[in-house]
């Protein structure tokens, strides 16, 4: 078990990451996380799309997990979070032919998200995502406090 107290600008919640006996060990994510918090940020998902909605990296995976990470990074931000009060992530990887979801969820623990990742995690192979050429989508809880 870990269990970190966050305090940022008088803000005050626990996280509490859990691994319990009798489940696989994981690749770095947490089984449970719990959460003593007062307010909660749920992020959409969000995409490989530059500031004008242009698709980046079409038909390149890291480009695209690249931009998603900036992109949850410019959202974390806006509401005054950081990767490691994220309690959630759903990673979309669409799977079909050479694009491995394994592969993304490394270059995830690569990024400046990677504190985001030792939370609950899910990781999903898909056949298709929103937009037209998107490769990968991330969707983010962030525990923010009181």
């Amino acid at each position: 078990m870990i269990r970190r107290p966050w305090s940022r600008h008088n803000l005050r919640m626990t996280i509490t990451r859990l691994n319990p006996d009798g489940l696989h060990k994981t690749p770095g994510y947490s089984h449970i996380t719990v959460v003593e918090a007062g307010r909660t940020a749920f992020l959409a998902g969000q995409c490989p799309l530059d500031v004008t909605g242009t698709l980046v990296g079409e038909g390149d995976l890291d480009a695209q997990v690249d931009q998603v990470v900036a992109n949850a990074l410019t959202a974390l931000a806006a509401v005054n979070a950081r990767p490691e009060q994220v309690v959630r992530s759903v990673i979309y990887v669409v799977s079909q032919g050479t694009n491995m979801p394994g592969g993304v969820w490394q270059r995830l623990l690569e990024s400046p998200l990677a504190p985001a990742f030792t939370t609950a995690s899910t990781l999903l192979g898909v056949a298709q995502l929103g937009f037209t050429g998107q490769l990968v989508e991330l969707d983010l809880t962030a525990a923010l406090g009181a």
